[in-house]
């Protein structure tokens, strides 16, 4: 029969014979073999019968509350009776805890789905469950084979984009004393942009030469059940796209769209202040203090932040008139871009196109002319978005968990290991690991 204490215990194949409570409160437990099957031969199969003598090992299994528990399992050495067997003799073993080793097989089970679906690191999840970071690193790459080795979701909307690994570098010249840039990594990922597959690869390096061996990598009927490609303003990708998968509409994002607006708008304004006033920027200039509404839209303006912004510019004379003429252009760009998923006709873009651009070669201003060439350059692209609605932002989002899981990790040495460790961790919707592992 049974105890109580070996149910608790759950570990098939040992028995507690009795447990003991030391003097800085850690509870030892003391093992027995419960199982005949032990007794069987590892290299012939052959159930022995004569004992060679005893052995005290000391496995570690998973934590049981606040206290430290620790087991002593008392078995025994057995000699193979088959004659031609090249094994002599051996130890009891059991499923949970085979020969040799030291550590339960749940236990290293547990360690493996902290790192991968729980997002821990691995020198976190060694101290919790007490093991070593190599211990716990070899149950991450055992229980992430799961991961990288499933195939790949079928995916209508890919997104790429890149995500910087680690900081840039710099270096001196010793001759010219000129700095130049050493070290520059980035890493490039394809994420499911529409459906729940999350992060489905990546690859070191943003050329297009990267992403293009990255996708021969895939199968051909997956790549040609792709119908949109949604990336950022990125000439190199839109070629790669283009090449590697020439059936795919590419679709460009319109929150980097809006971002090249807001840059152009910074650029007429310290361009315009250091003409005119002769100097950079300062707190006490008005299109200084009304910078930050510049960049908002109209939208989440109130009537008295609006009134106050464009009557205070208009005051200013030729730096305000510039600043405002500029920010309609923003604007007419903005209300072009809010035609997505509206339903709207051709010829309701059609006129909102051309609205900005009528806008932007009036202006005469150059930021504002080079941003309606972009704009017309990527028309295409942008009418995709305009048409589907598709985005980048998950992409986005996964660059966000990326960037967090190298912070919390304070870094990656090894390239490899944080590529595995951001798929797993940005797949578990796919896998339906949402909560956080409970051990």
């Amino acid at each position: 029969m049974v105890n109580d204490t070996t149910l608790l215990l759950g570990l098939d194949g040992v028995s507690v014979v009795r447990v003991e409570s030391l003097g800085d409160g850690t509870r030892r437990v003391h093992l027995i073999t419960a199982d005949e099957a032990a007794r069987a031969c590892p290299s012939c199969g052959v159930i022995a019968s004569r004992v060679k003598g005893p052995a005290v090992t000391r496995p570690r299994d998973l934590p049981y509350g606040e206290r430290r528990l620790e087991f002593f399992w008392h078995k025994r050495r057995w000699w193979c009776r088959e004659p031609k067997c090249p094994r002599k003799s051996f130890t009891e073993s059991i499923a949970q805890i085979p020969a040799g080793e030291r550590v339960t097989a749940r236990l290293r089970e547990a360690a493996g789905h902290r790192v991968r679906d729980a997002g821990s690191t691995v020198i976190q999840a060694a101290r919790d469950l007490h093991l070593s970071w190599p211990t716990v690193m070899g149950a991450f790459r055992t229980s992430a084979r799961e991961v990288t080795g499933a195939p790949l979701p079928e995916v209508r909307v890919l997104g790429i984009d890149e995500t910087r690994r680690g900081r840039t570098k710099w270096e001196q010249d010793p001759d010219t004393g000129k700095w130049h840039l050493a070290r520059d990594r980035w890493h490039t990922g394809f994420v499911d942009a529409l459906g729940t597959g999350g992060l489905l690869g990546q690859v070191e390096g943003r050329t297009a030469a990267d992403v293009l061996a990255w996708l021969a990598t895939t199968p051909l009927t997956w790549r040609k059940s792709i119908r949109h490609v949604a990336i950022d303003m990125s000439a190199t990708y839109r070629a790669a796209v283009r090449t590697g998968l020439p059936h795919a509409i590419v679709v460009v994002d319109h929150f980097h769209v809006v971002q090249l607006a807001n840059k152009m708008l910074s650029m007429v304004r310290r361009r315009t202040t250091a003409e005119i006033r002769g100097r950079r920027g300062r707190a006490t200039d008005p299109e200084w203090k009304a910078r930050r509404r510049l960049l908002r839209n109209r939208g989440d303006l109130t009537d008295d932040q609006f009134a106050t912004m464009w009557n205070t510019l208009l005051a200013e004379g030729k730096i305000g008139r510039t600043l405002l003429t500029a920010w309609i252009a923003k604007e007419n760009l903005r209300n072009l871009l809010a035609l997505a998923r509206t339903g709207a006709d051709r010829h309701q873009v059609g006129h909102a196109r051309w609205k900005f651009l009528t806008w932007c070669a009036d202006s005469d201003i150059p930021e504002v002319c080079t941003l309606a060439t972009t704009v017309d350059r990527w028309w295409t692209e942008i009418a995709a978005f305009i048409d589907t609605g598709h985005s980048n932002a998950k992409s986005e989002g996964i660059n966000r968990v990326i960037k967090l899981v190298a912070r919390n990790a304070f870094g990656f040495r090894n390239a490899d290991n944080q590529r595995l460790r951001t798929r797993c961790v940005t797949t578990r919707r796919a896998r339906r690991h949402l909560r956080t592992a409970q051990l």
